[in-house]
């Protein structure tokens, strides 16, 4: 039995507009990015697969961190990847369609297989996870990471105790209920389930500081993502109702910043050497 719930898709889940998401998300999972490279410490020259790689912003920390030899991308958007072909100019780095359950490459090809804020999207987490180990060469790695909803992705939790006080119905939109995955013993026991070792999770925490009031609700508007797209289906003066809400319950310092916290999953695995 799955230590998880499947994560039951909504109509709310829009992921197609990229420069939507860079506002939303994509500028401070950039910074996640770059501590989850260096956390898996693989060495230049290899084989990279992103999955799910949406705009770029993984792919490209990798380019620059890891120095691998070539990496791949594969998301089911092609808006995201016309997003990410256009920013990640770098002949080592190619983006193809396709879908975390039946990834477009032949077994035991990479080196190294990662995954950005997308694991939790994915209809069956544990097929992903046999997909990764799939396609990874004997002592190749795989690692993925999911934001905390549930406690430590601080603008999330937010919109939603906002959302939830206006429209208690809202309840099991809540991506810290929807996700009961991206917790540390859900992640560690999908990896170990897919057959890989030396299993471990971490915590990466960043700041997300916002300029004022406007760069936090803003990016809200833009439709991508499950809170957008819910917010997006409310009549205004329910919409207007969380706004003023949340220009309430936010914390703001005497220069208008809203400074806020993040809070990542991050799980690693290794194929068996022989």
């Amino acid at each position: 039995m799955s230590a998880y719930r499947r994560p039951v898709p909504q109509k709310h889940d829009v992921w197609a507009v990229g420069d939507a998401y860079e506002a939303y998300i994509g500028r401070w999972s950039r910074v996640v990015a770059e501590r989850f490279v260096r956390w898996l410490d693989v060495p230049a020259g290899r084989r990279w697969l992103d999955v799910g790689c949406g705009t770029g912003a993984l792919t490209a920390t990798v380019l620059a961190v890891a120095d691998p030899g070539d990496i791949v991308g594969v998301d089911p958007s092609e808006g995201f990847l016309a997003g990410a072909r256009a920013d990640v100019v770098d002949p080592r780095a190619s983006f193809r369609v396709g879908d975390a359950r039946d990834l477009p490459l032949p077994p035991r090809s990479l080196d190294a297989a990662v995954s950005g804020l997308a694991l939790n999207f994915v209809p069956a987490p544990a097929r992903a996870a046999a997909e990764f180990a799939r396609v990874l060469a004997p002592g190749g790695v795989a690692a993925v990471y999911v934001w905390d909803y549930a406690e430590g992705m601080a603008m999330l939790r937010h919109f939603w105790d906002a959302v939830i006080a206006v429209d208690p119905k809202a309840a099991d939109l809540d991506e810290g209920r929807r996700f009961p995955l991206c917790r540390p013993e859900p992640l560690a026991a999908l990896w170990a389930a897919a057959g890989l070792l030396d299993v471990q999770v971490e915590s990466i925490e960043v700041p997300t500081v916002f300029t004022d009031f406007d760069d936090y609700w803003q990016p809200f508007l833009g439709g991508q993502g499950p809170a957008p797209g819910y917010l997006a289906s409310l009549p205004d003066d329910h919409r207007r109702a969380v706004r003023d809400l949340l220009r309430i319950r936010l914390t703001t310092l005497d220069d208008g910043s809203i400074p806020l916290t993040a809070r990542a999953w991050a799980v690693r695995g290794q194929t068996a050497r022989s």
